[in-house]
């Protein structure tokens, strides 16, 4: 991540929210290459983060792709994703990668906005709640009994892993 925010705590939250490094502006080349390097090296080992099973959807972080596995009578080996995947506008795909990498957390209303890419690119929170609900939408049997993207009226939004149904 590249911020002009220097302070700690936006430092943390930008780790904790995924980001694998942060550098503040102003920089130096050869730090943002080092740094670059060092990602690389990190990488190497092409460990990958596991897809994630939402029922018979495959979300994978790593490829930024949401694909949709047959079902039993469904033609194509069973487990096998199919080749055509749930399109999600950019705003959707940063909330649920969010999400995601924060199983079980509370993620508040106004979380989304600070986690945005900086001043003056933030999105607003009913941006979010719209955005919210078009993904669960999409990625929900059921939008109207949620079973893993809940929604936490009032305060915000979470990933609820269900051990039964997600590996």
């Amino acid at each position: 991540m590249l911020s002009g925010r220097a302070d700690s705590t936006d430092k943390v939250e930008a780790l904790d929210a995924g980001a694998d490094d942060y550098i503040t502006k102003p920089f130096g080349v050869e730090e943002l290459l080092a740094r670059i390097r060092a990602a690389v090296r990190r990488n190497r080992d092409g460990r990958r983060p596991a897809p994630i099973r939402l029922g018979d959807l495959v979300v994978d972080l790593a490829a930024k792709r949401v694909t949709r596995r047959p079902r039993a009578t469904g033609g194509g080996p069973p487990g096998e994703a199919q080749p055509d995947g749930i399109r999600l506008t950019p705003t959707e795909w940063h909330l649920l990668e969010v999400l995601l990498r924060n199983p079980g957390k509370l993620l508040s209303r106004n979380q989304p906005a600070d986690r945005g890419v900086g001043a003056g690119y933030a999105t607003p929170p009913a941006t979010y709640a719209c955005t919210w609900l078009s993904c669960a939408a999409s990625l929900e049997p059921d939008p109207a009994r949620p079973r893993w993207l809940i929604t936490e009226p009032g305060m915000g939004y979470r990933y609820q892993p269900s051990p039964d149904h997600d590996a």
